[in-house]
């Protein structure tokens, strides 16, 4: 192999190496997700690294000072403006340099490292870590709005009154999520009344989930969904819901949260804490609270019987949000008790920090 086939090597290999470093750190360092971070450090040593003679031989190709390319700039380039346009930036680098290798691998012999076969293999595996990756970041921000009071509009609890009116009542009173559950009706007339809380949420600052109905989230381009553990696994409903839905799932250990954690859940919630009147749980305590949120990333909303007198304690443990229903629901106002549940626990946060 002459230089100039080496100098086209080693210059792929090195938008390889930087590319993939890259998304890796953002996966590490960003997302901490350990799962993609192992997926791009093992594709990146499986090309990147090589025998020293040819490295060796590389190295001596190498004339960054008499490349032609260096200092070409095409007019009017567009240039990432945020974290995920980077991503696909580099994925995308990435990605062309395994295209050059490969085509280039088929007229020149390379290392085995660097068969056809193994590059077309990793540029398929780039295009599934590109999609991961990109909807990891797209849902980050969204998840990091699950915090405070987190409301579930439940059509029985409400006892006749509007969803959408005490959707906005309990956004008042400073709930940033709202999630509709409701057991009983037919699709058909639910999806007018998730349309309309959905749009109370939109208006109001609010995310959006729909319990269960995977269906009705998709109908409607919810936010999230939320799942428990008798209804479609989370692996699956990630492969279904578009890449910028959440996903949230029940949890009653540390096993449940980890796994969630691992099959795509942007959230796990933990309980029920307490005896709750809303439907029969197995009571797990605070005690599981503290150990999911030990050994998960995602946030962790605790859920069952959170009433004034224990939100504190549920905040001490460690709970990003507080799910409820009766609480803010049973009340005359749901506003005024939504506005004081969340005072109550606020007024922990700076225990925990």
């Amino acid at each position: 192999m002459g230089p100039r086939s080496l100098r086209l090597v080693d210059a792929n290999l090195n938008r390889l190496a930087e590319g993939l470093r890259y998304l890796e750190d953002v996966s590490r360092f960003l997302l901490n997700d350990g799962s993609l971070t192992a997926r791009l450090k093992s594709l990146r040593h499986a090309l990147v690294a090589s025998q020293l003679p040819f490295q060796k031989k590389l190295l001596d190709s190498r004339d960054a000072s008499g490349d032609v390319g260096v200092g070409l700039q095409v007019p009017d380039a567009e240039k990432p403006h945020d974290l995920p346009s980077s991503v696909v930036a580099n994925a995308r680098r990435v990605q062309e340099a395994l295209r050059t290798l490969e085509e280039f691998s088929k007229v020149v012999a390379l290392p085995e490292h660097l068969s056809s076969a193994r590059l077309e293999r990793a540029r398929f595996e780039v295009y599934s870590i590109e999609k991961d990756l990109f909807g990891r970041l797209l849902r980050q921000d969204k998840a990091k709005r699950i915090r405070g009071l987190y409301v579930i509009i439940d059509s029985e609890a409400l006892k006749g009154r509007s969803h959408a009116e005490v959707t906005r009542q309990v956004i008042r009173g400073g709930a940033t999520v709202i999630q509709l559950r409701d057991k009983t009706m037919d699709r058909g007339k639910l999806l007018p009344i998730a349309q309309a809380v959905k749009q109370a949420c939109a208006e109001n600052g609010a995310l959006f989930f729909v319990n269960d109905y995977l269906d009705l989230a998709l109908a409607v381009q919810a936010d999230g969904l939320h799942v428990g553990q008798t209804d479609l696994p989370v692996a699956v409903v990630r492969k279904l819901v578009p890449l910028d839905m959440l996903v949230g799932c029940s949890v009653y250990n540390v096993a449940q949260a980890v796994k969630a954690q691992a099959e795509g859940a942007d959230c796990v919630a933990v309980g029920a804490l307490y005896p709750t009147p809303s439907k029969e749980s197995v009571v797990v305590g605070l005690e599981a609270l503290l150990k999911v949120k030990q050994a998960v990333s995602v946030p962790v909303v605790a859920i069952g019987g959170i009433t004034l007198e224990n939100a504190g304690e549920v905040r001490v443990a460690g709970a990003d949000s507080i799910c409820v229903i009766s609480a803010v629901l049973g009340p005359p106002s749901p506003e005024h008790a939504a506005r004081k549940l969340l005072e109550k626990f606020e007024a922990e946060n700076g225990k925990t920090d």
